[in-house]
């Protein structure tokens, strides 16, 4: 008997834990990035890649033994395989912002082309990379773009990393923590102590929000001081523009409190200056907004009045690390996101195509189930989800709430409310994000 439960509990363990490709890093790669810069160009209808450069970065701050994460997250992904024998040595999903600029209006009318990169270890022999978008309406990566490498080809450009830098919080080797870059944005000289004083803001509200309070010394922040010569952030729908050092402006897709840069490339010239695997900027401003995309990087204003500085930076930290979506309904003119019968990717949403396979399916009770024969939860409104009597020691059941991914049907969320929703009426995530936090933190650190 004994043998049989615990024969079952490794099953079930195996179907938990993501597969690994067993790629040992020395034999494949040295201790410094390469990064791999293209322009990510086309239209709602069409999607190119345009080969610019290959870059030689001084560090590599990842995990040397997950290497191949072949979870097939985010909006699209790379793979890079070894010439020689044809093996895939390092695999990563990810996101864009021109992923969601394809799915706004503006791309049903015109073209357009951004800047963009992706970092890897660098390679001790040749390799090929290739690049696959996912399809919303089916799910399925597309291959759309190879590139074959030479890595001793005198072309690829040594980064020349010149900007200062300082420690926020650091705990030990970055093989083994979640490295996190701050980079500063429309701070001029004179507001270096600003930028100073809201790092150690960002690390202290960070680490205020369970899962992160219990995890600190998984990570290592540090942060690279980018003077600009104007303060603040270019506002265009108030026609008010700053001479920044990376351009960040809100009113994004024309969402006035979407605040995002579109030069990636610019981004990743800063953050090579110390080791990093997430990139977050800081921007000088008190105007709410800010953004993040899953393993590409976030933003927000540093200075809003009130709790919603330190609470923006949790929401938009799950987008970025984890690949949470956005479980409010409306709010963006994106679409063609979410389409009936295909199961999003992010762990917190759901069309009910496939549950199961999530861990929040693994989570949910069977009653649960039974008690959302229609979809709504426990007889609470779905489209009213902020309520302010709630105690977080007490929380809702973990359910099945009708209402997510900006759309008011056929997405469900876990919770009637959670960071990841009305987060100004809200401290805690729910327990699906919650997971998803533990879970990704894992494959950064083991």
């Amino acid at each position: 008997m004994k043998a049989n439960l615990l024969f079952s509990a490794l099953l079930l363990l195996i179907t938990i834990l993501p597969a690994r490709a067993q790629v040992k890093f020395d034999d494949y790669f040295l201790q410094k990035t390469m990064r791999f810069d293209y322009y990510h160009a086309g239209d709602a209808r069409s999607e190119y890649f345009f080969f610019d450069e290959v870059i030689e970065e001084p560090y590599w701050a990842g995990n040397k033994h997950y290497l191949v994460d072949d979870r097939e997250m985010g909006n699209h992904l790379f793979k890079l395989i070894d010439k020689a024998s044809g093996k895939v040595i390092y695999q990563r999903g990810y996101s864009t912002l021109f992923a969601e600029w394809a799915c706004t209006p503006e791309a049903k009318q015109t073209s357009k082309a951004m800047p963009e990169g992706v970092t890897f270890p660098y390679p001790k022999n040749d390799v090929i990379i290739e690049f696959y978008t996912r399809q919303n309406n089916t799910g399925k990566f597309v291959k759309k773009f190879s590139y074959d490498i030479d890595v001793d080809s005198y072309f690829v450009r040594k980064a020349k990393p010149a900007y200062e830098t300082f420690d926020v919080h650091y705990t030990g080797n970055p093989a083994k923590r979640v490295d996190i870059v701050l980079i500063a944005e429309g701070y001029t000289e004179a507001n270096k102590q600003a930028f100073i004083d809201a790092c150690k803001g960002f690390a202290d509200d960070f680490f205020s929000y369970a899962p992160y309070s219990e995890n600190r010394n998984n990570f290592n922040i540090r942060a690279v001081w980018t003077p600009s010569q104007e303060a603040g952030v270019s506002i265009p729908g108030e026609h008010l523009w700053r001479n920044t050092a990376l351009n960040a402006h809100y009113y994004t897709f024309d969402s006035e409190r979407y605040q995002m840069i579109e030069d990636y490339q610019a981004i990743l010239d800063v953050a090579s200056c110390v080791p990093y695997e997430i990139i977050y900027i800081l921007t000088n401003s008190q105007k709410y907004g800010g953004g993040g995309i899953y393993n590409f990087y976030g933003i927000s204003a540093a200075n809003i009045p009130g709790p919603s500085t330190r609470k923006t930076y949790s929401h938009e930290f799950g987008h970025l690390f984890v690949g949470l979506a956005d479980e409010y309904v409306g709010g963006t003119e994106m679409s063609d996101l979410y389409f009936p019968g295909v199961e999003p990717w992010e762990a917190n949403i759901t069309t009910l195509t496939d549950l199961d396979a999530k861990t929040w399916g693994r989570l949910l009770p069977e009653e649960a189930r039974e008690k959302n024969t229609d979809r709504t939860g426990w007889g609470l409104n779905p489209q009213n989800p902020a309520s302010p009597d709630f105690n977080p020691k007490k929380p809702w059941a973990l359910g099945i709430y009708e209402g997510g991914g900006y759309l008011q049907q056929g997405v469900y969320r876990p919770w009637p409310n959670c960071m990841m929703n009305w987060f100004h009426r809200i401290d805690v995530y729910c327990p699906v994000c919650q997971e998803a936090v533990r879970e990704t933190i894992d494959l950064f650190t083991k």
